[in-house]
């Protein structure tokens, strides 16, 4: 276990999210390619926004480069910091852990995925309370190929290895898989049209239900 007693572990997460002008660009045939970076800010905003309202999350930093989604999300209460690596998604995990931990050296770290509008705050303290018991662990995501939750533990270092198929990769660092029922909010990342139809019918939260509501999607994918 992270703690020598039984009391709550206050996590870190850190949320990577790069320039909205690149991002989600698998998502244009659904949405359009002048709304994708919208869709894509949306996205970040709900994950941020309910990833802080859950009880054992102590901040949540988020890495980008990108200067409106910098302000909106430190608006909410996010911690940003640049993405100086400027080398993808694990260089800039690995940097936010790094920024973490220099002010915090026994920090328990998390990475989390900007892409999980329907995030519920119940399911992701299931996943973090499951998360303590291991020096590394991880969630896969609906697929079964990819991760959206990474954590470690005080003294261990995070070792991101996301992209494509990152399950296989982090089980083979080590890491522990998470494997709960009822935490479909925490595997549901949008990547696709029919990603973001999957997570409505979770439910999204309020900045993507408005961005839904105000822009025709095509769900061809």
């Amino acid at each position: 276990m992270i703690a020598g007693d039984n009391g709550p572990v206050h996590w870190s997460l850190v949320v990577p999210l790069k320039p909205l002008a690149l991002a989600k660009s698998r998502l244009s045939e659904a949405t359009g390619g002048a709304m994708r970076p919208r869709f894509a800010l949306a996205f970040a905003q709900d994950t941020v926004s309910r990833a802080l309202s859950c009880r054992t999350v102590r901040d949540v930093v988020v890495v980008t480069d990108d200067p409106l989604a910098a302000a909106e999300l430190a608006a909410l209460g996010a911690r940003v910091v640049p993405d100086p690596p400027g080398a993808g998604l694990n260089a800039a995990l690995a940097h936010g852990a790094a920024e973490v931990r220099a002010l915090r050296p026994a920090a328990a770290v998390a990475a989390l995925n900007a892409d999980l509008p329907a995030l519920r705050p119940d399911e992701l303290e299931r996943v973090l309370a499951s998360a303590r018991h291991f020096p590394r662990a991880f969630l896969a995501d609906a697929a079964g190929i990819g991760t959206t939750f990474l954590s470690a533990a005080p003294g261990t270092e995070l070792r991101p290895a996301f992209g494509g198929h990152s399950r296989q990769r982090h089980l083979a660092s080590g890491a522990v898989e998470i494997e709960l029922d009822g935490v479909e909010s925490i595997r549901r990342d949008v990547d696709t049209g029919g990603d973001l139809r999957a997570a409505l019918a979770l439910g999204v939260g309020p900045r993507t239900a408005a961005r839904c509501a105000t822009a025709p999607l095509a769900w061809s994918s």
